[in-house]
């Protein structure tokens, strides 16, 4: 409890800063260590009484076990040899109360951390390969969504009766309201959750008789939340491909804008460049700079089937302007599926898929989508009009 307390102010503490809660954090500690101290000083009392109890044992057998062998020592009913054996055995007993006593309480002390670890470790996994689950092979043909339904934790449907086809080698834009069940669509093609009704193929393979590893082999994605490891900036690059040779990795972050700034870094330690290791979860780097990595990982990769989801949100014109001009090279003979925000991102893409509440209520290209005068045709109204509605943007 109390670390939790103390992790969660350090690693929001420039939020903490900014709101100048820093009294408001000290209370939460304080209440922390005080709930901690009243649990601990619970803990003490009864391991006090249950040491008392031990060494008061330990105190009087021995008294008890030579005064008894005596008085029938004195009675002829012992011998002395049997006198000090007793004895014998009575200090043994003393000196072993002690250490089931320390024993006993490092036990108790410790029972908590290992239920926590088996309520951890014991449950089964929620999402497992299928018996005799295959390998996919190389993506040779389209997506399909048939009637696709899915929930969180039976609230209302994320996805609900979805059907969509995505031909081999199409680009497709997704946009949406927030919520409308973009993210969830693409966590369903990833196998991150299976669908509650319908299927998902990917070239004609249902996703649930394939294994999971074989098919995120051939999904490469870049999120807007874009993950680091604490390695290097050539092992991060390099994840998505890990026998890649140091040029393809150099290629890649040239092709998404990185070489440069790459090549500027410097940590702690004095490595430089790629060598330079980059922090926990990439803290040393700004959003932009992150999201460039992923990027790179991504194009390394080389995966039939590139999935953006606000790849380039954190980059500015100049440098986006750029990176979409690699992205466009890098897609060329890909599936690719986009989720965008700016909508101006997107509308060059083959087609355009709007989803509202879990469902597709629009597709087709971005002139033909102005045209009907719907969904869409209000988002880009809205957007190019400077405006953007709290429910009705899209992202």
């Amino acid at each position: 409890m109390v670390t939790g307390q103390v992790v969660d102010t350090i690693t929001n503490i420039r939020t903490v800063k900014l709101f100048a809660h820093a009294a408001q954090e000290d209370r939460a500690t304080r209440d922390a260590l005080d709930s901690y101290r009243a649990h601990a000083l619970g803990f003490g009392r009864v391991s006090t009484a249950f040491r008392f109890a031990l060494m008061t044992v330990a105190g009087v057998l021995p008294v008890v076990l030579v005064g008894l062998t005596l008085w029938l020592w004195s009675r002829g009913a012992a011998s002395a040899g049997d006198i000090a054996v007793a004895g014998t055995v009575a200090l043994r007993i003393a000196q072993m109360t002690g250490w089931v006593s320390f024993t006993l309480m490092a036990i108790y002390a410790n029972i908590g951390e290992v239920e926590d670890g088996m309520r951890t470790l014991t449950p089964p996994h929620a999402l497992t390969d299928a018996e005799g689950a295959r390998a996919l092979p190389a993506v040779a043909g389209p997506i399909r969504f048939e009637d696709v339904s899915f929930s969180y934790a039976g609230a209302a449907g994320a996805v609900q009766g979805l059907s969509l086809e995505i031909a081999s080698g199409e680009k497709l834009g997704l946009v949406g309201a927030s919520g409308a069940g973009k993210s969830t669509l693409v966590a369903l093609l990833l196998r991150l959750h299976d669908p509650e009704a319908g299927c998902i193929t990917v070239g004609g393979h249902d996703l649930r008789e394939v294994t999971q590893d074989s098919l995120r082999r051939q999904i490469a994605m870049v999120t807007q939340d874009a993950a680091m490891f604490n390695r290097s900036a050539l092992d991060n690059i390099r994840y998505g491909r890990p026998d890649a040779r140091e040029e393809e990795v150099v290629a890649a972050a040239q092709a998404a804008e990185a070489h440069d700034f790459i090549s500027g870094l410097r940590d702690h330690r004095g490595r430089t460049g790629y060598a330079a290791h980059l922090g926990e979860r990439g803290v040393k780097l700004s959003g932009g700079q992150r999201q460039r990595i992923a990027l790179a990982r991504a194009i390394l990769k080389d995966a039939p089937i590139l999935v953006l989801d606000e790849a380039t949100s954190a980059l500015d014109s100049e440098v986006e302007a750029a990176v979409q001009a690699a992205l466009a090279r890098v897609m060329r003979g890909k599936t690719v599926i986009a989720i965008a925000h700016r909508l101006s991102t997107i509308a060059e893409m083959d087609r355009i898929a709007v989803m509202d509440a879990g469902r597709i209520v629009e597709t087709g290209t971005h002139e033909a989508l102005l045209a009907q005068g719907g969904l869409y045709a209000r988002y880009w109204a809205r957007q190019s009009g400077g405006f953007i509605g709290a429910r009705e943007a899209a992202e």
